[in-house]
């Protein structure tokens, strides 16, 4: 392989996606995005094979230390591959919503998630059992999908619909009108979460990982459900909630 990557013009929008499995996600759902790909000479067969097929389609593919690796991903978390790639595209809300519709889909919504690790956890969950989408709202600190959410979705943030929207509280009352189900987790919810059926089409909406739901958020959910625990402690890691709920809704 060639010493180093040239993807282009230094001025090209680009996202950097690293992670072994975020990378080979990337490779396969969205091959025509990306403009290179690095990784490292100690990398196994199941890399060496996406790296040949990538070749073949004319990317440009190098074999780097992890220093300099480490470097292009910003992070020492790169598992030993960068995959350079154009912006990511996302849905509209209204692209969104006519999806749910016609479909009957389900879509899991975030309000004021910021933790990278929690958003990409909450993918990963999202794909694992078949959300149609995962909504974002406002995040900090800007709007774009935050690189180690990517890795940590393990590929879930290529399976899954990504919708943003800067107003969810406003997304939620536009989807309401069209018929879709809004359903908010709140831990002093008196609807049991694990006994609750989710109608179709319906979002299920967690809120900020200490703070909950927004007033104005929560305004817009027809029903409020909870996780019942022993009482130790008073709620769960957004990301863990997401878990359960999501398995339970995809499940209804």
């Amino acid at each position: 392989m060639p010493r180093g990557p040239q993807a282009g013009r230094a001025d090209t929008p680009r996202d950097v996606v690293y992670g072994l499995r975020a990378g080979l996600a990337v490779l396969d759902a969205r091959v025509d995005d990306v403009l290179a790909v690095a990784a490292s000479a100690r990398s196994d067969s199941e890399v060496a094979a996406a790296l040949r097929a990538a070749e073949e389609r004319g990317i440009p593919c190098a074999e780097l230390p992890e220093r300099e690796l480490e470097a292009l991903a910003g992070s020492p978390h790169h598992e030993g591959l960068v995959v350079t790639t154009r912006p990511r595209s996302w849905a509209s809300p209204s692209q969104l919503t006519e999806v749910l519709v016609a479909n009957r889909g389900v879509a899991v919504a975030l309000d004021r998630v910021r933790n990278p690790y929690n958003i990409g956890a909450i993918l990963r969950t999202a794909a694992f059992f078949g959300v149609d989408a995962v909504i974002l709202g406002a995040l900090a600190p800007g709007p774009e999908l935050a690189p180690n959410a990517v890795r940590v979705a393990e590929g879930g943030a290529e399976r899954v619909e990504l919708c943003r929207t800067p107003d969810l509280g406003e997304t939620l009352s536009r989807m309401k009108s069209r018929g879709i189900a809004i359903v908010g987790a709140d831990a002093h919810a008196k609807e049991d979460a694990l006994s609750f059926r989710f109608p179709r089409p319906s979002v299920l909406v967690l809120g900020h990982e200490r703070d909950g739901m927004t007033e104005r958020v929560r305004s817009q959910c027809d029903a409020l459900v909870r996780i019942a625990g022993g009482g130790a402690v008073e709620s769960l890691n957004v990301s863990v909630a997401a878990g359960v709920l999501i398995s339970r809704l995809a499940r209804s």
